[in-house]
């Protein structure tokens, strides 16, 4: 009995106390509810994602070259351009010893490296455990080019106005090369730029063929034909031209103008070809890509030549 008594005298002092600091009381009443609260749905917590993560969100960069066989052709056929080779430590011979011969014999510095640092130069790409920084690469100048070029025999030419896309510009390239032309020119203004991504999806044409850089496609068009050679546009429509099937509608000494991946040929490049030509298509599509239609043209010429 004399515990129950007691247990009932604790029970009325602590009432008492509460009611004697109710603030205090209802403090602690408030912080244990909020407590007690579930975070709301759409509160999401911010993303403290370390800084090779981050890395993960972007590209290489356009002076990075990446990947076994455009770092290879680097450094057998523009060496001076290598200016540091980076190679993952887990990278094996032959292909190890490979790349460590050409950098001596061409006195490229070169490094052994974790592979992620390789991973932060090369985000989301499959770099084969192998990258290299590259010096900016200096398109030729248009003059020199054509003087450059001989005067008879087969001769193509492929001229881009305003390609934006740098896959796109690398995936012509790959094709020029294939197709046996002599050079790709491009527009420095409003257009894709020859750099890491280039190089790599051209699988290293862009560091074998001559790649010209004008200010003035136009002007650029002009010159060509002043040269001598026949200059054809790409149009998207059947009622630009003729079929690029038509007989001798690509001449041996030849210019294809591919214009831009949404809008086409410009108006003024269009005006200044001497002749327009499309490719016939079926389907709902409408266009073909910028490269594809461009490398149809190319070995069209190479068909017949």
């Amino acid at each position: 009995m004399t515990g129950h008594f007691s247990n009932q005298r604790n029970k009325r002092e602590n009432m008492k106390r509460k009611q004697a600091r109710p603030e205090r009381f209802g403090k602690t009443q408030a912080k244990e509810t909020k407590k007690a609260e579930p975070a709301p749905a759409n509160k999401v917590k911010k993303n403290h994602a370390p800084a090779w993560m981050k890395t993960q969100l972007r590209e290489p960069a356009d002076d990075i070259c990446w990947g076994r066989q455009p770092v290879l052709d680097l450094l057998k056929n523009s060496p001076k351009k290598c200016l540091k080779l980076l190679i993952a430590n887990n990278v094996r011979p032959p292909f190890l010893d490979e790349l460590t011969d050409l950098a001596r014999e061409s006195k490229v510095v070169y490094q052994l490296v974790a592979p992620e640092v390789i991973n932060g130069l090369c985000p989301r790409v499959n770099h084969q455990g192998v990258a290299c920084r590259v010096a900016e690469m200096e398109p030729v100048e248009l003059e020199a080019f054509l003087a450059s070029l001989p005067k008879e025999g087969p001769l193509l030419l492929v001229v881009l106005d305003h390609i934006e896309d740098p896959h796109n510009l690398g995936a012509i390239i790959r094709s020029a090369e294939a197709a046996g032309a002599c050079g790709v020119i491009f527009g420095k203004r409003r257009s894709a730029l020859p750099g890491g991504t280039v190089v790599k999806v051209s699988a290293g044409a862009a560091l074998r063929i001559p790649l010209v850089g004008v200010v003035n496609i136009t002007r650029a068009i002009k010159d060509i034909k002043e040269f001598g050679l026949w200059t054809v546009g790409l149009e998207n429509e059947a009622g630009a031209g003729d079929s690029i099937w038509t007989k001798d509608k690509i001449p041996a000494r030849a210019a294809i103008v591919v214009g831009s991946e949404g809008e086409g040929l410009s108006r003024l490049a269009a005006q200044n070809c001497d002749d327009l030509a499309y490719i016939p298509i079926s389907g709902k599509t409408g266009s073909l890509n910028a490269s594809v239609a461009c490398a149809i043209a190319m070995f069209e010429w190479k068909r017949k030549f």
